[in-house]
């Protein structure tokens, strides 16, 4: 049957109609794809200029904060113009439609996105933290021929506040950058970023602190006086060592004197003893409040400084504003700002040998009179030194971040309304009871009476092992103790109390406190189990092991640990700070979300 005209031309416009379709659809593809190919060879251009550009920012960011540490103001300010050109180029090579567009892509997104953040970060650094440090005069922070003075330091205090803030909005957004799949360089670069800004933080929020609580506790509203405590890394406690030599410290309008000197012994024994909370005796019986020199026992410095201050005020009839504690590893690192300090007696402290010299030459070559005296002299040199001497800010500054970032200098004051200004922080030395990521501490307390202390080397690491459908985490802790005593030849002084077995054996109480609702499963000492005290204190578990190292040996002890519910982040390890900085080690491991 022929077909009809009109259903041949019905035809034919439906084939015109398809070929245009498919035309279409070819062209739309054509354009799509080289809008894709040019795309991924535009954001492959913007992304070599944005490494060339971050390169260069991370090496102007490293060689300024030298340059600003060192006092090198004139190079710090061409340096700081020379970096926030790198770190806007860097900025606006990652911040157009076509790295966006990148962003958006599978695999590479995450890396594209990091590099922006990484671009943002260094900017922001560039143009809000350091301009606002070098506008800082950073001699307002230290004495003066034995005086602050609080007016410049209060006029300071804002532009700390700002440089602190931007590290911080800086720190933050990075965190957030998630960093499980991106490939192993820009993981790496993110890493050093964080580290270095998180070193930058702690400077700014030190200085940040002090120029706006200094005033007050230095005096400004009328005097104060401190007890500063020495802490003996020869004989351990929780905090570091046991308090032994103290001096009375007045302020008044920025003045600083250096009133009395004495030691813990004059103070003798409290019966009955001082109260404790439940938990602390039920650990540490009612040592920490008859002795005091066992107050910090506790590794809770407000504890043990709330302890002390009671014990100094009914023996001498004063009540002090608060403590302050520091150790001869202090003094070490203030004598490199300050220089060589005399102390009476034809003896020079220098920095490289002020801790033997404290805590080892010490107990060697003087008798106990002679060994107080020379605490209390060498104490008042170096206070003297770094409150009249002409020594460059920086280095002053760096020496005190040093000592609080190793938890070497620990502050409380009796106000509690200035003690809630230093909050978790590490100068207030409070075990917080509240925790965003887990932390796992391993306190020394001397279990002899001797001094032996010096002689010890520790080293942990915290492994980071497998999720619990409650939402804890498993986590093992390796501690080693080494003793480096010698045999024989060591003095009564240092051997302390007679005790039964070899007096060069230093027997040490290992207080193992779980994270903030976590728990302590077990431990094991050199491959076997061992008994553990325990206990309670502020939400964490406590478990105490004795361990006894024999010159020339190492002891190991396997802890399994649990953290708290909905913990999240890198496990932080808190210790006791000893003669020699411990060798730790934290191994993470993916997140319980991936």
């Amino acid at each position: 049957m022929a077909e009809s005209g009109g259903r041949r031309r019905g035809r034919r416009r439906l084939r015109r109609r398809a070929r245009q379709r498919v035309r279409r659809v070819l062209l739309i593809g054509l354009v799509v794809g080289s809008l894709l190919l040019g795309g991924v060879g535009w954001v492959g251009f913007r992304g070599w200029q944005a490494r060339a550009h971050l390169v260069n920012a991370a090496g102007l960011a490293r060689e300024l904060s030298a340059q600003v540490i060192g006092g090198d103001l004139d190079r710090a300010q061409r340096t700081l113009a020379a970096l926030q050109e790198q770190a806007g180029a860097a900025r606006a090579a990652t911040g157009d439609p076509g790295w966006w567009l990148g962003q958006q892509a599978p695999y590479a997104g995450d890396d594209l996105a990091a590099v922006r953040r990484i671009a943002v970060a260094i900017d922001d650094l560039a143009r809000r933290a350091f301009p606002a440090l070098l506008q800082t005069d950073l001699a307002t922070l230290v004495p003066h021929q034995g005086r602050l003075d609080l007016a410049r330091l209060r006029a300071a205090s804002a532009a700390l506040t700002a440089a602190d803030a931007a590290v911080r909005e800086s720190r933050a957004n990075l965190d957030a950058v998630p960093t499980e799949d991106l490939v192993s360089q820009i993981r790496t670069a993110l890493a050093g970023l964080r580290a270095e800004i998180d070193r930058l933080a702690s400077l700014t929020g030190a200085a940040d602190r002090g120029a706006r609580v200094l005033p007050t506790l230095l005096g400004a509203d009328g005097p104060r006086s401190y007890l500063l405590v020495s802490q003996n890394l020869a004989e351990l406690r929780a905090t570091g060592g046991m308090f032994g030599a103290y001096a009375v410290i007045r302020a008044d309008g920025g003045r600083i004197r250096m009133q009395k000197q004495g030691t813990s012994a004059e103070f003798g024994r409290f019966t009955p003893a001082l109260r404790l909370d439940d938990e602390v005796r039920r650990i540490y019986t009612d040592l920490p409040g008859t002795y005091p020199a066992d107050v910090n026992l506790t590794p809770n410095f407000p504890t043990a400084a709330g302890l002390y201050r009671e014990m100094y005020r009914r023996h001498s009839g004063s009540t002090v504003d608060g403590v302050l504690a520091v150790d001869p590893v202090v003094l070490s690192y203030l004598l490199r700002a300050t220089g060589p300090v005399s102390v009476p007696g034809d003896t020079t402290l220098v920095s490289d040998q002020v801790v033997r010299a404290l805590l080892s030459d010490a107990y060697q070559q003087r008798d106990g009179t002679g060994q107080d005296a020379f605490f209390a002299a060498s104490a008042a040199a170096v206070f003297d030194a770094f409150l009249t001497k002409k020594v460059d800010p920086r280095a002053l500054l760096s020496a005190f971040d040093r000592s609080i970032t190793e938890r070497r200098i620990l502050f409380w004051s009796a106000r509690p309304e200035e003690q809630r200004t230093f909050g978790d922080s590490r100068l207030a030395g409070a075990l917080p009871e509240q925790e965003t990521a887990p932390t796992v501490g391993v306190f020394l307390n001397d279990g002899s009476g001797a001094k032996l202390g010096y002689y010890l080397r520790p080293t942990a690491t915290v492994t980071v092992g497998d999720c619990a459908d409650d939402g804890r985490r498993q986590l093992r802790l390796r501690f080693t103790l080494h003793s480096t005593a010698p045999a024989s030849g060591l003095t009564d002084s240092v051997l302390g109390l007679a005790k039964a077995g070899d007096p060069y054996t230093a027997r040490t109480l290992v207080a193992l406190y779980s994270p903030a609702g976590g728990a302590v499963l077990g431990a094991r000492l050199d491959g076997r189990a061992t008994a553990l005290g325990s206990g309670m204190e502020r939400r964490r578990q406590v478990a105490v092991a004795t361990v006894e190292v024999a010159p020339g040996a190492t002891r190991t002890l396997d802890v399994d640990l649990l953290t708290g519910r909905n913990t999240a982040g890198a496990p932080e390890l808190w210790h006791t700070p000893t003669a020699t900085p411990w060798t730790t080690q934290v191994v993470p491991a993916p997140s319980c979300n991936q």
